[in-house]
């Protein structure tokens, strides 16, 4: 597979070429450099000698291109470079070095206003568009102030590593939380459906007792009733008993009158 390394400078052509860039991040595809080294030939040939290092105690100043360099390096290390296959062939895209100046900051402002509105971002409570967005900005912002001042740069991306940190662990925390919630809701769920059934099997009990109860209660009437009509019986047979044996005690108390009365004449 052909490698080819083009340069893109308009940010709009890489907005087409790459699918799901960062929209706010300015980036150019730029060609990668490299060295060929020259190995010691058969007959004992070496390559060109290394100057020596100057004598004096002092540092050479450092070059525009070195320093182009090291910032080059990096970008690359905060905003690592991209890489994709796209027709049988391979694009690199690294961020861009080029300077900011104030309009390309007011141009980013408008952009990420633009981009807030187009993906209808909310104002207020969590969005993910909103943090995505942001989080872009911030990139870029560091990306500028790292081409003015490697060192201002790293301290930016310590914060904003710091930052995601932060939120990783308020999101970890929060997914712990709902994760909770959730067992407590399935178990207070299910400890209901139990207390439900426990209720019925409870009503289900009552309701047996109660026709228990009211069995026994109407038992108890008949046997109340069926007792009275006895005792009534009984106590009106004692009482034709008693009638009869008073009337009998009476015809014999005057025949035993009538006995005695002659014999005392």
């Amino acid at each position: 597979m052909d490698i080819l390394i083009c340069r893109i400078k308009s940010l709009m052509m890489i907005v087409l070429a790459v699918p799901e860039t960062k929209l706010l991040l300015r980036e150019e595809a730029r060609p990668l450099k490299t060295t060929q080294q020259t190995n010691a030939n058969a007959n004992g040939g070496s390559t060109s000698p290394i100057p020596p290092a100057p004598r004096s105690g002092k540092l050479p100043p450092m070059s525009s291109d070195l320093n182009k360099n090291q910032t080059e390096e990096i970008l690359n290390a905060i905003l690592p470079p991209r890489e994709w296959a796209e027709s049988g062939q391979l694009w690199i895209q690294q961020v861009s070095s080029t300077p900011a100046t104030r309009l390309d900051v007011v141009n980013l402002q408008e952009q990420l206003d633009m981009r807030l509105q187009q993906r209808q971002a909310r104002e207020t409570g969590i969005c993910p568009v909103r943090r995505e967005l942001y989080s872009q900005c911030f990139d870029e912002l560091i990306r500028q102030v790292t081409i003015n001042c490697a060192e201002r740069g790293l301290l930016l991306l310590r914060v904003r590593d710091e930052i995601r940190m932060t939120i990783a662990a308020y999101q970890t925390l929060y997914e712990s939380s709902v994760a909770f919630g959730m067992r407590k809701a399935l178990q207070a769920e299910q400890g209901k459906s139990d207390m439900e059934k426990k209720i019925e099997e409870l009503e289900d009990d009552k309701r047996d007792l109660e026709r228990q109860v009211n069995e026994l209660k109407a038992k108890c009437e008949a046997i109340e009733k069926r007792e009275a009509e006895r005792r009534a019986i009984e106590e009106k047979k004692h009482a034709e008993e008693l009638q009869f044996l008073k009337r009998a005690n009476q015809q014999l108390k005057t025949q035993l009158e009538g006995i005695i009365a002659p014999a005392k004449k």
